[in-house]
């Protein structure tokens, strides 16, 4: 293999497609492929995909990123791998999916996740793993299947999730990572393997899950016709990689004290890097692992951009976002007085209820569909902020904010986060921080030093070209005002939300002509 080539493919399985990037040691990307899938909702609260579409999408991407490139076999040093986390696929004894990949997305083990929390039980096992207990936990998904579903439970021999299936179709070996891992809930934080207690609760057998290796672990041996078709080379190792929220961090540059990193995309997401273990309290914020001396701390929210998407599709039927969000440029901050609360999909931190609701806060008759557009996209912020303020309160400061997805494209977006904030966003050159950081661990991998480069003296300084955005005096005075008057809305939704789910549901009268005569 040509060490001079120093390309690494870097594949990013995503909820709603998979890319791949070809990246050079500088950080340049050389060539790239998408391929999307679809998000099954067959039932409400169900959130599935088909793990054979995706695994498809990951070898089209591989193939026409290394093909459409013009790269050769030994122009490749290696195959690196981000991944959504939180799904789980259970497999018969040949391997075969008995279920299709559960997201994180789902809600269906929202009962068996409110007994968790409710008992105690589920703190306990937070403070062991660094998972907050929510229907997305792969936990709590097992403890649901083994209730619900008791023949398929018995029929599984094996649970893994969507990267785990990958790599097992590739190589017959069933391996995940530290940072995959301790997504799980089943993770301890200070052994770095399978945690005895939570097995137990999920009632699941160590041999029923993957191994378990650093994220810079490989795996080689690719079959020659697999090989062939990706336009590899057999021997070229596939770097085990990570989950997409921790390399985001990498990928962005965010591994520095004081440095958020927040992800905008369909859901949301702020994370910061500690050197050791950092968890919260009241079990609001997860842990996940990139290396065993670098961890990242953070939330998730279900309710990124998909909470704008769906007021301006019922506001402006048929016209694109990219349209309609310039709209909230005519309206000042604060929206003219209206708050959103943007719990479409339930939540998850700082709340981690699957049964909060949106909720459209001070309408008047003076208001327009832009002030409502301006609404949905602060309050998407807002939920940014909330979660920030809970990494800040567990001793994380924050001076500087590194932006990524799809909303980092947009100016006045990037603006409304530093002025919320009060902070200085960097947007870098590329947003595709995911993949970037499979690239950046891939080389760190291969080149096999025991300093990672992500923590030497300047390593994550600000990238040229980057753009700066500065928070407005003005603006931030503004956001400041309505950020308590913000949090206060969950609380009071709360128990509204309890009184509505209470309601009796009326039975369908019959028809009076069925009822009240023959014909």
């Amino acid at each position: 293999m040509d060490r001079n080539a120093e390309i690494v493919i870097a594949v990013d399985i995503g909820t709603t497609g998979t890319k791949a990037l070809a990246v050079e040691r500088n950080g340049t990307v050389r060539h790239g492929h998408s391929a999307g899938y679809p998000l099954d909702t067959p039932l409400p609260g169900r959130a599935e995909q088909n793990p054979e579409a995706i695994f498809e999408a990951v070898l089209t991407c591989i193939e026409r990123t290394v093909k459409d490139g013009g790269f050769a076999p030994g122009d490749i040093l290696a195959v690196s791998f981000s991944s959504a986390n939180h799904s789980l696929i259970l497999l018969d004894g040949e391997d075969r999916p008995l279920t299709p990949s559960v997201t994180w997305a789902d809600l269906r083990a929202a009962a068996q996740a409110e007994r968790l929390r409710g008992d105690g039980s589920g703190l306990a096992v937070y403070k062991r793993t660094g998972t907050p207990v929510h229907p997305m936990s792969p936990l709590v998904k097992l403890i649901w299947f083994r209730e619900e579903k008791p023949d398929l439970w018995r029929k599984a021999r094996r649970f893994v999730g969507i990267k785990e299936y990958v790599l097992l179709r590739l190589f017959g070996e069933a391996v995940t990572e530290y940072s995959m891992a301790t997504a799980t809930g089943l993770f301890n934080l200070e052994t770095l393997d399978y945690d005895d207690g939570a097995l137990a609760l999920a009632g699941v057998e160590r041999e029923r899950l993957p191994r378990i290796a650093p994220t810079t672990g490989l795996l080689s041996g690719l079959s020659r016709d697999m090989a062939a078709r990706l336009g590899l080379s057999p021997e070229t190792p596939f770097i085990l990689g990570g989950q997409d929220g921790v390399l985001a961090n990498l990928g962005i540059g965010a591994m520095d004290e004081g440095v958020y990193a927040v992800t905008i995309g369909t859901s949301s997401a702020v994370r910061t890097a500690v050197r050791k273990p950092l968890l919260d309290p009241e079990g609001r914020l997860f842990c996940y692992a990139l290396t065993p001396d670098d961890w990242i701390v953070g939330g998730p929210s279900n309710n990124g951009a998909v909470a704008v998407k769906w007021m301006a599709e019922r506001l402006f039927p048929g016209r694109a976002l990219e349209d309609v969000l310039p709209m909230a440029e005519q309206v000042p901050p604060g929206a003219n007085g209206l708050l959103f609360a943007p719990f479409l999909s339930g939540e998850r931190a700082p709340y981690w209820d699957p049964r909060a609701r949106g909720v459209l806060l001070g309408l008047t008759l003076a208001h327009r569909e832009e002030d409502m557009i301006r609404a949905a996209m602060e309050g998407v912020v807002f939920q940014v902020a909330a979660i920030a303020e809970q990494i800040r309160q567990a001793g994380r400061p924050i001076r500087e904010v590194r932006a990524s997805g799809g909303f980092a494209r947009s100016r006045l977006w990037c603006q409304m986060l530093a002025d919320v904030l009060d902070t200085p966003v960097c947007v870098p050159p590329s947003v595709e921080s995911s993949a970037l950081g499979a690239a950046k661990l891939a080389f760190f991998a291969l080149d096999g030093v025991k300093m990672p480069p992500w923590r030497e003296p300047g390593a994550n300084a600000v990238p040229e070209g980057a753009g700066i955005y500065r928070p407005d005096a003005g603006n931030a005075a503004v956001y400041r005002h309505l950020m308590p008057v913000y949090l206060g809305m969950y609380d009071v939704m709360k128990h509204a939300v309890q009184a509505i789910d209470g309601l009796p549901r009326p039975v369908p009268r019959p028809n009076a002509r069925d009822a009240d005569s023959p014909g």
